[in-house]
């Protein structure tokens, strides 16, 4: 049976985070500090008296009493959605196609005969990413930018709610992993949880996935307030006969749908112990400007006024500032809301629309009403409170650990990095622990860190980029992956240092199709090598829709076919099959 226990840990709960942590089975920080199990003590993880911690049982999944056996059920080994008819012009409905085989990879080490019967399992997991859950009648959004980039704006963006449960529901499905039949031990978030930093989207978020109803609608409880039923040819107006852009391509006309949206959604939560790593859209607004920069910025998000149309020539200037990363701090843009405050338009206005603080976000994950399957603070700790971080360490199995880091840049912008003490802090984390294998996490890739903005709390510290951080992930022969997202698209790359080999795993979102999760296995396949094995999965919902089913299914089903037709959506963000259901080869 798999083990956690913690690596890094606190003594005691934050003042504000419940005594329901007693019981906890794991208590996870990124201070630098392991709880003793049976004393009151904090060390320092480098000492005997840490190494010497004692494993405590995790609370996952049983190996069930007969032989293992793999479990491709419910994955995209057995079947993919895909358009019916292939490609081509206008909207494409959906139905389920054949499943994508398996790709062998051995850039990093040669498969050898035999290893199938051979092998054993260190660790099952899987991996959930960029769920963006979106409060779309949000006054902060920047819908408006679709005038000069339809990007900018979803047409399926009112169901994301709907969305993250169906893919809580398929995760619960599972009965176990794909190749080796283990037992899945935990599931990560790798950040971009939330969409706009907003407390509405984190209750929502942590609702999903520990269990409970979510009620994806704010301000007005009676009725959604926002661009879909602002008039505006613009956007896809479902539920009235208005020739919208989106309907001239094929959008259905759908009475009902808005209501539906916003209805009450029931979650099972996931049934299985899980961790959350923080990405740029949950740290700032917007995911680029720095955190409360602008008192102004927060005060129109819980205000009464709302901006939905621009000119295109205004928006693509205020679009090219974002890029460019000149308004880090959400000065300009700022000014550029005030000079629009006459062509707002109102609506109700919500105090659950506030940004959160990251000391907020760890808070929310310590609250008992999130806790789920557990492990209390889903990583986090109060010890991550007092410390101000939002990284932190766990036991995986006896021979394995999870590192899960914070790339974002509170200096503002949407690509990453990390600073001087995180980076100080990993290095000592995989040496204190070079007896394990370790599996790192973090929301950038290692080629979207190039963000050197300073935090603005530690001014004078540095900033390192993704390729400092995979020459020091290389220079340690026990780090096997590097588990990320943020790219929205599949991708798997191969890295060779110093010292070892370890697999970069980046994940698809779950908010543009193909809307994916990722199941990965380490095994030990006793011939000197070991494997990763990646299988994706969809959703629980059906492939195909129906028009008439506003059903929490029918609608996470609409949701997929939504995003799958999405003005200018890419069509390569599933990767390519090298990227999708593979075998990872790396010496051991």
């Amino acid at each position: 049976m798999s083990r956690i226990r913690p690596v890094a840990g606190s003594t005691a709960l934050h003042r504000r985070s419940l005594l329901t942590a007693t019981g906890a089975l794991a208590l996870c920080a990124g201070a630098g500090y392991a709880l003793l199990p049976g004393g009151d003590r904090a060390v320092a993880a480098g000492s005997a008296d840490a190494a010497a911690d004692e494993a405590v049982p995790a609370s996952s999944r049983q190996a069930p009493a007969a032989p293992l056996a793999p479990y491709t059920r419910g994955t995209t080994v057995a079947g993919v959605s895909a358009p019916r008819g292939g490609g081509g012009a206008g909207y494409r409905r959906l139905a389920e196609g054949p499943g994508w085989g398996r790709v062998v990879r051995g850039e990093l080490a040669g498969a050898r005969s035999g290893r199938d019967d051979r092998r054993t399992t260190l660790a099952a997991f899987v991996q959930l990413t960029d769920l963006h859950v979106i409060d779309t009648q949000h006054p902060l959004r920047l819908e408006y930018l679709r005038s000069t980039d339809v990007h900018a704006w979803r047409p399926h963006e009112a169901l994301t709610v709907h969305g993250a449960v169906s893919l809580v529901e398929r995760i619960n499905s599972l009965r176990g992993a794909p190749v080796t039949g283990s037992p899945l031990h935990f599931a990560m978030t790798t950040g971009d949880n939330t969409d706009n930093n907003t407390r509405s989207e984190l209750d929502w978020y942590l609702t999903a996935l520990s269990g409970g109803r979510i009620a994806p609608n704010s301000g007005d409880p009676r009725q959604y307030e926002g661009v879909q039923n602002s008039g505006l040819r613009q956007y896809w107006q479902p539920d009235a006969t208005t020739r919208d852009a989106d309907k001239q391509l094929g959008f259905p006309h759908l009475d009902g749908f808005l209501a539906a949206a916003v209805r009450e959604v029931n979650s099972p939560g996931l049934n299985l112990p899980w961790y959350s790593t923080v990405g740029n859209h949950d740290a700032m607004p917007l995911g680029c400007y720095a955190s409360h920069g602008d008192p102004y910025l927060t005060e129109l998000a819980v205000g009464g006024r709302k901006l939905m149309e621009l000119g295109a020539a205004e928006a693509k200037k205020l679009r090219q500032t974002i890029k460019k990363a000149t308004d880090p701090r959400g000065v300009q843009y700022g000014a550029f809301l005030r000079s629009q405050a006459r062509a707002m338009r109102p609506v109700t206005p919500d105090e659950a629309r506030a940004p959160f603080t990251p000391a907020e976000y760890v808070e929310a994950h310590l609250d008992p009403a999130y806790r789920g399957f557990g492990p209390v603070g889903h990583g986090y700790s109060a010890a991550n409170l007092d410390a101000g971080t939002q990284y932190y360490a766990f036991r995986v199995s006896e021979d394995v650990i999870g590192i899960s880091l914070d790339t974002t840049d509170p200096g503002g912008h949407y690509t990453g990095s990390l600073g001087t003490a995180q980076l100080l802090w990993l290095q000592r984390t995989l040496r204190t622990n070079r007896n394990a294998r370790a599996i790192v996490f973090s929301h950038h890739t290692s080629k979207s860190m190039t963000n050197t903005h300073r935090d603005p709390a530690r001014p004078d510290e540095r900033r390192h980029d993704g390729g400092e951080l995979v020459e020091l992930l290389g220079s340690h022969p026990n780090v096997v992956a590097w588990v990320n997202g943020h790219i929205h698209r599949n991708a798997v790359t191969p890295h060779t240092g110093s010292a070892g080999s370890f697999w970069e795993i980046s994940t698809a979102s779950h908010v543009d199709f193909p809307q994916l999760a990722r199941v990965i296995e380490l095994v030990d396949n006793k011939d000197g090598t070991l494997s990763l094995f990646t299988t994706l999965v969809e959703s629980a919902a059906p492939a195909r829709t129906d028009y008439s089913d506003l059903t929490q299914t029918g609608l996470a089903a609409l949701y997929r076919e939504l995003s799958c037709n999405a003005p200018g959506a890419r069509t390569d963000l599933g990767g390519t099959p090298q990227d999708r259901n593979t075998e990872l080869l790396l010496k051991a």
